[in-house]
């Protein structure tokens, strides 16, 4: 609406000294909560992108809570539907909606379904469901920003086995053709899909120098690292005339021992036991 006035996550986050390890934990705990409670889901995602999630939430994206749809905030993308938890938790933690919603995640009539809609859950900007559409639609964001003469980003996470879809590599031509330097993409690079291993699957590698020939300005980080991730998304911002991609590794799974780079958590819930175990793994010390 006009006179909404932005905010920036990292404010709150000054204010209430909470750390980014802090919130990525939050947002790991919140997601684990929100699975179990659907019985269903696919947790591993969620748990591996919550540093990413953090980082961008807390730092970078501009917003305001209270008017999601203020014309000026920057575009936050995920291409990966199905890990919607992180970007829900993530929501809720910058206070889009209250936390405890997430309790209602996939039940009937919920605003936070098992892949995000548009135009139901404040924040959430793009439908997703089919792989990899997000590219595409966040090419058409920084399209439109472009248009409109506005200083907005648009930021896009995507998976590594969305790298298997020729929309995909259409949207990288695109981006790279009009010079699309406010969109930066984040490939999680965790080595597993659905079905097994990426590169078992169809192989990925040289992935960068893919990219690379698609004409993109390609970073390779660890997505753990939040030194790393905050270094990335700097020099996307200082990069001109074309897009970023920064290719992630990640662990699926990250902070949960038993779910780590395991293959059946892309979507697996997990048991009584196996909850109550990853609920004390990620609990934040005093």
């Amino acid at each position: 609406p006009a006179g909404a006035s932005p905010m920036t996550a990292a404010e709150p986050i000054m204010a209430s000294h909470v750390s980014c390890k802090d919130m990525a934990n939050a947002i790991r705990f919140l997601a684990m909560v929100a699975g179990e409670k659907a019985h269903s889901g696919h947790p591993g995602m969620p748990i591996g992108m919550a540093d990413v999630a953090t980082v961008l939430f807390s730092h970078f994206l501009k917003f305001d809570a209270s008017a999601p749809d203020w014309p000026d905030r920057d575009r936050f993308v995920l291409s990966k539907g199905h890990a919607c938890p992180v970007w829900y938790a993530a929501l809720a933690e910058r206070g889009f909606f209250p936390v405890e919603e997430l309790l209602t995640f996939r039940k009937l009539n919920s605003r936070l379904q098992g892949h995000p809609e548009l135009g139901t859950t404040p924040g959430v900007e793009n439908a997703a469901g089919a792989e990899g559409q997000g590219l595409s639609f966040s090419v058409g964001l920084a399209l439109a920003a472009r248009l409109d003469h506005k200083p907005w980003r648009v930021y896009c996470i995507m998976g590594d086995g969305e790298q298997d879809v020729g929309q995909t590599w259409e949207a990288a031509m695109a981006g790279a053709k009009y010079g699309l330097d406010h969109l930066t993409a984040f490939v999680d690079r965790n080595g597993i899909q659905q079905e097994g291993r990426t590169e078992d699957i169809m192989p990925l590698e040289p992935l960068m120098d893919k990219w690379r020939a698609f004409n993109w300005n390609v970073l390779a980080i660890d997505g753990h690292d939040f030194r790393q991730i905050l270094a990335a998304v700097d020099e996307a911002h200082g990069t001109r005339g074309r897009p970023t991609v920064v290719i992630a590794r990640t662990v699926k799974g990250k902070g949960v021992s038993f779910m780590e780079n395991k293959i059946k958590y892309h979507g697996a819930a997990t048991t009584a036991e196996e909850y109550k175990q990853a609920l004390a793994e990620l609990v934040v010390p005093p």
